[in-house]
């Protein structure tokens, strides 16, 4: 586990807190059975902008407080903790790092306060197929007035149906991948919801000649860099969220393990679980230190920081997977209902896992950053 300063460990411990008491899984659950159509709880998302969560990864300058990116995955960790639904990830997380890195002083100047005063809400639009293929984007944005019209389509677009400003990645006539500030209300964009097996708010998107100025551009001279990076720096973040599932996932399975009895006595105390519990153990903890790793990366701007974000993603998949196969496995028969929560984490767990590539996508990334 990494060494937390003392500020960060307030913020941790704020955030379990507030998790555990005002966003627990049954809310999620209720939400749910709910069949709302918002994808978050709107009471919710104002009371984690009062926190000031949404500016973490913001300048002071900008009304965020910029204490980088270990800080916000430790929130992110507590949020998957709990299945709790919320734009914060899509928007502060990956649309600030966007902004931070792509932007200009005048999008910066536009764009950073209102994410964290949360009157806007971005979202990255990447995928085209149901698997996550980064080298391939047939969305295209092409010269013309003085700006760009885009076309093309999107799927599995996080927060598609609440989000106000579409971050879209296309191809333009150099062959590269850019990315540009598109309204969610502009002429020639439609959105449709998705259902998705972890309940959440999902769009596809298409997009017919969506004309956009020149200054929806961002990062017009990094080329495919500040797409790939983004996207680097969005895997080590869901990878703290996984981390967060996987983690009370063992819990939940812990805690059955020393209570449920069997023959007279709990069913921890036989051997061969003990030995899965010891397993499940070590496995988790090889995760935190991959997941803490791909974050701590990027606030120290090392030079390994998209292999790093690569191996969070792939290892801390890889717990998940199986942390989530055990829990429903261990639970036995309940483990199987709908109204016990495990089937809402093994749903969620898959979900995460595929998002922005799976594991065996991020081992070769991996593999190929390293030179093999």
């Amino acid at each position: 586990m990494a060494a937390l300063s003392e500020e960060q460990s307030i913020l941790k411990d704020q955030a379990s807190s507030w998790v555990e008491t005002q966003l627990p899984v049954q809310k999620f659950r209720e939400f749910r059975n709910s069949n709302s159509d918002g994808g978050f709880d709107p009471e919710a998302w104002s009371a984690m902008v009062d926190m000031g969560w949404t500016g973490i990864l913001v300048g002071e300058n900008y009304g965020g407080s910029d204490l980088g990116y270990l800080t916000f995955g430790l929130i992110l960790e507590q949020l998957g903790r709990q299945l709790c639904a919320s734009p914060l990830f899509a928007s502060a997380y990956v649309g600030a790092t966007a902004i931070n890195l792509g932007g200009s002083d005048a999008q910066k100047q536009h764009w950073l306060p209102k994410i964290v005063d949360g009157s806007e809400i971005l979202t990255l639009a990447v995928d085209e197929e149901s698997r996550h293929q980064r080298s391939h984007t047939a969305c295209t944005a092409t010269a013309a007035d003085g700006g760009y019209v885009l076309n093309g389509a999107k799927t599995f677009v996080l927060e598609g149906m609440s989000a106000t400003t579409l971050i879209v990645a296309a191809a333009t006539a150099d062959g590269s991948v850019q990315l540009f500030l598109v309204p969610a209300d502009s002429a020639g964009v439609t959105r449709q919801p998705m259902q998705t097996i972890d309940s959440r708010d999902y769009a596809r998107l298409s997009l017919t000649d969506v004309a956009v100025t020149a200054d929806a551009h961002l990062g017009a001279m990094y080329g495919d860099s500040l797409y790939n990076t983004v996207l680097d720096r969005a895997c080590a973040g869901v990878a703290m969220e996984m981390l967060g599932v996987g983690c009370y996932s063992f819990e939940m399975t812990l805690d059955y393990l020393k209570t449920r009895k069997q023959f007279g006595k709990v069913i921890g105390s036989f051997q061969a679980l003990g030995h899965r519990a010891a397993e499940l153990y070590s496995a988790q903890e090889m995760a935190r230190s991959c997941a803490e790793a791909g974050v701590i990366a990027i606030d120290q701007g090392a030079d390994d920081e998209a292999a790093m974000s690569a191996l969070s993603k792939a290892k801390t998949g890889e717990f998940l997977f199986d942390m989530s196969n055990q829990l429903i496995q261990i639970h036995g028969g309940i483990g199987m209902t709908d109204e016990f929560d495990a089937g809402l984490y093994l749903k969620r767990a898959r979900v995460l896992e595929t998002t922005y590539g799976n594991q065996a996508m991020h081992r070769d990334r991996y593999a190929t950053l390293l030179g093999f």
